[in-house]
């Protein structure tokens, strides 16, 4: 007798959701991600609930191209998944639901490919705020056992467009058409500054100044200017991060301070600008040339600085002018330094980016096989990506990666693994950055390791270079970082300061210095915890470039018009 055979589970019904495009919202076919995004929570909308942290809420991503209106598409369980690893894996239950395309534009490069990207539209390329994007009103759904099809969802909203900032008597925008970025990506593309004038600067029209290049993320205007006092009926929030009550009210403090400070009789004269350059993969360039994004170092150096110094009396030369940053910000700093070494007189680097790809945050780019998980025959350790002040793991490197593949395939996601891969990798076949990582498994391609490495390793820049780039930067660079960073930049500082210590020909002679217990993003201020550090940038590093510009000014210099 034969054994009696195990009945076969049946399979369990896909879940699937039907979205529409309406005709009067799109006159001809469109490109882009099509993102479902569900939640439990219904005090927000669900597509500000997507994150990193253990708080976030699902997103479903999946490509649509030549979509027409008055049709519909689906999302699948084939669609890229997070936090869950796919739609079939959604409960039974009763959830918020909202759907939204980020639309996509074709570009013909100068390579001669052609691919589809979102271009930004004045908000700093974040996909939920995006104007252009459609989206649907969310809407209560349930999913029960026996039916797992969701009801349609319409995308019946478009968010508006944003109005540009205004010129105020200290704050000006600059915005210009850039030749080379316009002939790279093959229409017109544009870069701005955001320009913070000093006092006196109408009354003293025979001033020229020093210019001070501030990197970080988009601003749509100067930010941490308040011209005014505090608002006295704001209502105080929470800051989880710093664990403090009433954090925006502090901000409003120490942004009318800076107010204060930089029109005060002692603050030193000069021009502060911030580089406004989202690009389509990121809300910034990462100021570099790359092959994936183009000549953006270029033309920030040779496009965009001179105008600012023309409009608003710069001195325009390498002397008279420092760069500071943090975070993205402070590899910028660094990187604009050592590439363009003639051009800046000094960096003060807080908090960047992995600067030694040895310790590419948490792990070695080069010897590991893995970007998600340890090494090992036998184990499976998830490899970290984000933790607290007291080394709390948040989120995981397979995590935060997979979020990014949810939001947008071929490097799209607009987010942080994303934009170091478009930013350092070879382009690919297909006119897309090259994958330094499979999104999926975490495998490590060590062809397009070693372009990293060539091309932007700064550390190793520093080492294989130091022969002929040490002269120029030995005295130039400055590095500030908490050890205990949200994002293990504190590990890559390390290396480059074992080599930076053990120079000679010519000897460094910088700072590094280190935050006991300070998370992101510590600038080297020991004298003030980071919640309110983080908002004394300026302050910080600005006077100390006084003394720096007189010593290293050529003979004839004007080191006195801006004096006043």
């Amino acid at each position: 007798m034969l054994p009696a055979q195990p009945t076969p589970t049946p399979p369990r019904p896909s879940v699937q959701v039907q979205v529409t495009l309406p005709t009067g919202k799109a006159t001809a076919p469109l490109d882009g991600r099509l993102l479902l995004l569900i939640s439990t929570d219904s005090t927000r909308e669900p597509r500000f609930q997507i994150s990193d942290g253990a708080e976030s809420q699902l997103v479903f991503g999946t490509d649509v191209e030549r979509w027409q209106p008055g049709s519909a598409r689906m999302v699948t369980e084939r669609a890229d998944a997070y936090p869950l690893a796919s739609l079939r894996d959604l409960p039974r239950g009763r959830y918020w639901v909202q759907a939204l395309l980020n639309r996509y534009e074709t570009f013909t490069l100068s390579t001669g490919h052609t691919v589809k990207l979102p271009p930004d539209k004045g908000e700093g390329q974040q996909w939920s705020r995006k104007p252009g994007n459609l989206y649907s009103t969310p809407r209560w759904v349930t999913l029960d056992a026996r039916q797992r099809m969701l009801p349609t969802v319409v995308l019946d909203q478009e968010i508006p467009a944003i109005a540009p900032p205004q010129d105020t008597k200290w704050i000006k925008h600059v915005t210009i058409r850039s030749e080379r970025l316009s002939k790279f990506w093959g229409r017109d593309m544009y870069i701005g500054a955001n320009v913070l004038l000093p006092a006196g600067f109408d009354e003293h029209a025979a001033a020229r100044y020093p210019l001070v290049v501030y990197h970080g993320h988009f601003p749509a205007t100067f930010e941490g200017f308040r011209e005014t006092p505090p608002d006295p009926n704001l209502k105080p929030d929470f800051s989880a991060r710093f664990n403090l009550a009433g954090y925006n009210r502090i901000q409003q403090e120490l942004n009318h301070q800076f107010y204060k400070d930089w029109t005060g009789p002692n603050f030193p004269r000069v021009l502060l600008m911030e580089v406004r350059h989202p690009t389509p993969y990121y809300d910034d360039s990462y100021a570099v040339n790359s092959a994936s994004q183009g000549p953006w170092g270029d033309a920030i150096m040779y496009e965009l600085i001179p105008e600012v110094e023309k409009r608003f009396r710069g001195l325009g030369q390498g002397w008279a002018r420092i760069t500071y940053g943090g975070s993205t910000g402070g590899w910028e700093a660094m990187a604009v330094q050592m590439f363009y070494p003639d051009e800046f007189n000094g960096a003060y680097i807080a908090c960047p980016d992995p600067i030694d790809f040895r310790a590419n945050t948490v792990f070695n780019l080069y010897e590991e096989t893995n970007a998600f998980f340890l090494d090992s025959q036998w184990k499976r350790t998830p490899r970290p990506a984000h933790r607290n002040d007291l080394g709390q793991v948040q989120t995981t490197m397979e995590e935060a990666n997979r979020r990014e593949a949810a939001l947008g395939s071929k490097g799209r996601s607009g987010d942080q693994w994303d934009i170091w891969q478009a930013t350092y990798s070879p382009m690919g076949a297909d006119g897309y950055p090259k994958p330094i990582w499979d999104k999926k498994t975490g495998v490590i391609d060590k062809e397009v390791a070693a372009y990293w490495r060539e091309h932007f390793d700064l550390s190793y820049i520093l080492r294989r270079d130091w022969a002929t780039l040490g002269p120029k930067v030995h005295d130039k660079l400055n590095i500030y970082v908490g050890d205990m960073d949200n994002y293990y930049l504190n590990n890559a500082v390390y290396l480059v300061e074992d080599f930076l210590k053990g120079t000679s020909t010519p000897k460094w002679s910088g700072e590094i210095t280190y935050g006991d217990r300070a998370e992101h993003c510590w600038n080297g201020d020991a004298t003030r915890s980071n919640a309110y550090s983080r908002l004394r940038y300026h302050q910080m590093y600005i006077p100390r470039i006084l003394d720096r510009m007189r010593a290293r000014a050529p003979r004839g210099a004007d080191t006195l018009s801006w004096r006043y």
